[in-house]
């Protein structure tokens, strides 16, 4: 490994690839474009993306969950299945399971609660008699209708950091993530 610097460039070669670092201005970090980073040997989670977004979807489904949790003992689960039914009503296991991308057998089991608890409703869909039709209940829509309010206060409560034009930015980008992930699945 040779390295050089020239004018606030590091250049390293190392093993036949060629490196360039600029220092950033009044850091003494250095950075490269990440197509041309060199991968360290060690992960360094606090700074590894899919962490970061999965430990922040914990930290802020969890403190919202505890909520319904309380006042309607549902889980984290059982909410995400009532909120895609009050949205898309009379869809099947399977699109509630791509919707959510809850893994089916723990969906399945999340589901079995909500109809015990008389929450949801499964019929036989008329066109397909191989296919069921879940929706929300009399009572789960009562619920739901309770949960939604508490659910976008929250929502304003932990965007109140950001500015206006902050949340909309954040906003395209998470979509445009969403989308890019989507596009690399094989």
């Amino acid at each position: 490994m040779t390295t050089k610097l020239v004018a606030n460039t590091t250049i390293v070669k190392l093993s036949g690839y060629l490196i360039i670092q600029r220092y950033l201005k009044g850091s003494d970090s250095m950075t490269a474009p990440s197509s041309h980073r060199s991968m360290p040997n060690q992960l360094n989670l606090a700074r590894f993306l899919p962490y970061r977004l999965s430990i922040l979807s914990n930290k802020v489904s969890g403190i919202i969950a505890q909520t319904y949790k309380d006042k309607f003992a549902l889980s984290i689960t059982e909410w995400r299945i009532m909120a895609v039914l009050g949205e898309h009503s009379g869809i099947s296991a399977d699109e509630i399971s791509v919707k959510t991308q809850i893994e089916k057998s723990i969906l399945s089991r999340a589901i079995s609660k909500l109809l015990n608890r008389h929450l949801i409703v499964r019929t036989i869909a008329e066109d397909d008699r191989r296919r069921s039709e879940i929706r929300l209940s009399d009572t789960g829509q009562t619920v739901y209708q309770e949960i939604v309010p508490l659910s976008y206060a929250y929502e304003e409560k932990l965007l109140s950091c950001l500015s206006s034009q902050e949340r909309h930015q954040f906003s395209e980008l998470i979509d445009r993530l969403a989308a890019h992930a989507e596009s690399m699945q094989p």
